[in-house]
Formats: C-alpha cells, structure tokens, sequence
C-alpha cells in the first residue's frame, strides 16, 4: 500500500507539508473505497488474514 501511495504523490514535492499531508490524507480515503485494491495489495504480502 506505501509504494502504490508513494506512487500517486512522486511528482508533488514541491508542495508544503501542510499540502502533502492533506494529499496523503486524500488518497488515503480513496484507497479505502477500493477494495479490489487493498485485497490486492494484502494478497501481496502472502499473510492470511483469516480468522481463526
């Protein structure tokens, strides 16, 4: 999940902290709403998060 948000902000450097805190915060929710994506991204990681 770090890398396909690290990603989407590569080319915003050149805004503040204050910007860059409120576009992580954004893409975080919309990374929420997208779970194809998140299922993905733990599949990725090979742990089961199955409940016992």
């Amino acid at each position: 999940m770090r890398s396909h948000l690290k990603r989407s902000l590569a080319n915003l450097t050149k805004h503040s902290l204050d910007q860059l805190t409120a576009l992580v915060k954004t893409r975080l929710k919309r990374m929420q709403y997208r779970p194809g994506l998140i299922e993905g991204l733990i599949a990725k990681t090979g742990l089961d998060f199955q409940p016992p």
